[in-house]
């Protein structure tokens, strides 16, 4: 009894990359307040090699197919998390089938920055939370931690079940949560095969599987990496504020053509239960255009307006 007691406190390494492998929470239950604070250094190890990874450019070379996934992959990628990951999983700010929000929810996995579970408990905290103590991500505790260092630090790993009991509900959901890799892994994979296909039938192309390995996969992701990050640590720094919230957040359209909308953030913390987060003419919102085409071919419906009285406050102020 005591035996089985302590390993299941202090997991062999084997244990550890198991219980990695699937997102066991078990394995960050029970923490102290140092360990939480504590920066999981394989993670960190993993994506700083993701980084020297794209170094490979200057061995495999450049092509105009290399770049042009590597720019599509972005935008792709831009739109599932900021459309599906945020607007849908954390705000349901609008519906749409069963099958539609697996689809949706696998497509997001493929942006490499966790499921969708833990990424709607996540962002859910922040707006309760915004630029307070308890924030993990605001820039007054410490502008690097904002963009990037707080979702290494190990408590900050758990899924948060109290604020997502709506998608919990959805077996296929928990179960891709637990395989949140699969999906990253997958398109790394298709981007290798469609560079050796490319190069065996068409060689004018000068392209190969590595080649499209290292633009579309690591290039692509480690700048959907940082300009995604960008929300958190710029978006609450840089910027015009139209709203006076109880927060940071401020608008700013270089951030907003950077991520297809989000950089009106100061709008979208004024009311995030709107489907659009630019509220006013002249605030492109890319991925309120393209949710807006889902729902003419019929695969999203019931799209949150913002209300007038909120048009109009922004208006007078």
């Amino acid at each position: 009894m005591s035996e089985n007691s302590e390993s299941s406190s202090n997991p062999s390494i084997f244990q550890k990359i198991w219980r990695w492998i699937f997102n066991d929470a078990s394995l960050y239950e029970g923490l102290s307040d140092e360990e939480k604070h504590q920066i999981d250094g394989f993670r960190l190890v993993v994506f700083f090699l993701m980084h020297i990874a794209c170094l490979s450019v200057f061995y495999v070379g450049i092509s105009w197919v290399a770049v042009a996934l590597m720019l599509a992959l972005y935008f792709a990628r831009m739109f599932f998390i900021t459309a599906f990951y945020h607007r849908y999983f954390s705000h349901r700010t609008y519906a749409v089938s069963r099958l539609m929000q697996f689809l949706m929810a696998f497509f997001g996995c493929t942006a490499g920055q966790r499921g969708p579970l833990w990424w709607a408990g996540h962002h859910r905290g922040h707006h309760v939370n915004s630029d307070t103590e308890i924030d993990p991500h605001s820039p007054r505790n410490g502008f690097l931690n904002s963009h990037m260092l707080w979702f290494f630090r190990r408590g900050n790993f758990s899924l948060h079940d109290h604020r997502i009991k709506d998608l919990l509900k959805y077996p296929e959901l928990r179960l891709l949560e637990k395989f949140d890799w699969v999906p990253f892994l997958l398109l790394f994979l298709a981007c290798y095969f469609l560079g050796e296909v490319l190069a065996a039938y068409f060689p004018a192309l000068n392209s190969n599987g590595l080649q499209l390995l290292v633009w579309g996969g690591f290039v692509s992701t480690v700048i959907l990496y940082h300009a995604t990050y960008t929300i958190n640590s710029l978006a609450h720094v840089f910027g015009k504020r139209r709203f006076d919230t109880n927060d940071d957040s401020r608008n700013n359209i270089w951030l907003a053509f950077l991520t297809l909308g989000e950089g009106w953030h100061n709008n979208h913390h004024r009311y995030p239960a709107a489907t659009r987060q630019g509220f006013y003419r002249g605030e492109l919102d890319i991925s309120f255009i393209l949710i807006n085409m889902l729902a003419v071919i019929g695969l999203a419906k019931d799209l949150k307006p913002v209300p007038v009285h909120i048009l109009e406050e922004g208006r007078r102020q």
